[in-house]
């Protein structure tokens, strides 16, 4: 792990899983350990949780990158960090991409604030914009040399993957395409009849509805498309050599299973897989005795009352042992179906990850 923070070659770092397995924690502690490192890092989740910034010391995350502080910049790193704020961002791109009354046009339209706010899909391509954003200021400004990605939980988390192709079927669908139809030629017989069906929608409907599903459309073809072409170079710029993706996981049945998904569906996409982080594994130790020999022993121990005490360590000690050996088959099977896929390990801490000591344990860990 610490190779691959090292390494000047990669610029992008994703951290991938299902729900509940510690994504979260390990990129800020991958990000942090990097910082401290030596490289000049940006953290961006997109994990509706906001644990992040109580890691962090930071009392809120936004849109905008803000300075970790108190951590350890004699390494000559940095570490800023942020949360995807989704409308937010739409809103940047609408001002970025079209002239000051355009733009105002746009962020006044009511259909325009339904799709940015609550639109299916919108934060995946919003991720894939931010993504976008902060690359380009990276390699413009030189701010950042690394970014590290903390991605939604559960298979949403590759979402932002289909983004491209999925906000093309939206702007190439029907219904929008003969909105926008210019009436000329032809086209005008058309237009005929939909404003026939125009005239009866607005009496369900309202007029001023129509008038302004028409109007975002027409004010936002040119600035979608423009989206559209960032968001397939941001699609090339994860499947390029300097990111690399880490899969998240626990040492449990379902979490692997779901593990096992993100990784074939990684290869599929050609995206460069750096590995697998085993969070939250039962600290190994070497066991005086095999788990059921102290199970054993601690039912014939907890029959008697001379020795209560010892008999109930000789059950924690089996049932610790019973938990290794389980962990490992997991283990084991997962990578007998993925030989090639490195694993790196994080013991379960006895207390939450709340604080910058609690994410340098968790990174000299991965790190070995």
């Amino acid at each position: 792990m610490d190779a691959l923070l090292r390494d000047p070659e990669v610029g992008i770092i994703v951290c991938c899983g299902s729900g509940g397995v510690g994504k979260t924690t390990t990129a800020a502690a991958l990000a942090l350990r990097a910082a401290e490192g030596g490289r000049k890092v940006v953290v961006l989740t997109i994990d509706p949780a906001r644990r992040l910034a109580q890691s962090m010391g930071l009392s809120a995350l936004d849109n905008t990158p803000r300075p970790v502080p108190d951590i350890d910049t004699t390494a000559g790193g940095s570490l800023d960090a942020m949360m995807l704020d989704m409308k937010r961002t739409f809103d940047e791109v609408v001002e970025q991409h079209a002239s000051p009354p355009k733009a105002a046009q746009i962020l006044a339209n009511p259909f325009y604030q339904a799709v940015s706010s609550s639109f299916a899909g919108t934060q995946e391509y919003m991720a894939m914009e931010k993504l976008g954003q902060l690359h380009e200021d990276a390699r413009r400004s030189a701010r950042w040399d690394l970014i590290v990605v903390d991605t939604p939980p559960s298979r949403s988390a590759l979402d932002f993957l289909d983004a491209p192709e999925r906000l093309a079927s939206l702007l190439d669908g029907r219904f929008i395409r003969l909105l926008m139809t210019p009436a000329r030629g032809p086209a005008r017989l058309f237009s005929a009849g939909l404003g026939v069906v125009t005239a009866a929608l607005s009496k369900v409907l309202g007029a001023q509805l129509l008038r302004d599903a028409q109007t975002f459309v027409s004010a936002i073809d040119a600035l979608f498309g423009g989206f559209r072409q960032r968001a397939e170079r941001t699609f090339a710029l994860l499947q390029a050599d300097e990111t690399a993706f880490i899969v998240v996981a626990a040492p449990e049945s379902g979490a692997l299973r779901e593990a096992a998904y993100f990784v074939e569906r990684l290869n599929k996409e050609h995206m460069p897989l750096a590995g697998l982080v085993l969070n939250r594994v039962t600290d190994d130790f070497v066991p005086g005795l095999p788990a059921t020999a102290a199970d054993a022993a601690a039912r014939r121990l907890g029959r008697t009352a001379e020795h209560p005490v010892t008999a109930h360590v000789l059950q924690l000690h089996a049932e610790r042992a019973a938990a290794i050996a389980r962990e490992e088959r997991l283990l084991v099977r997962f990578s007998a179906a993925h030989p090639t896929v490195p694993v790196a390990h994080a013991a379960e801490l006895a207390t939450d990850v709340h604080d910058l000591d609690g994410l340098r344990s968790v990174g000299g860990m991965l790190s070995g």
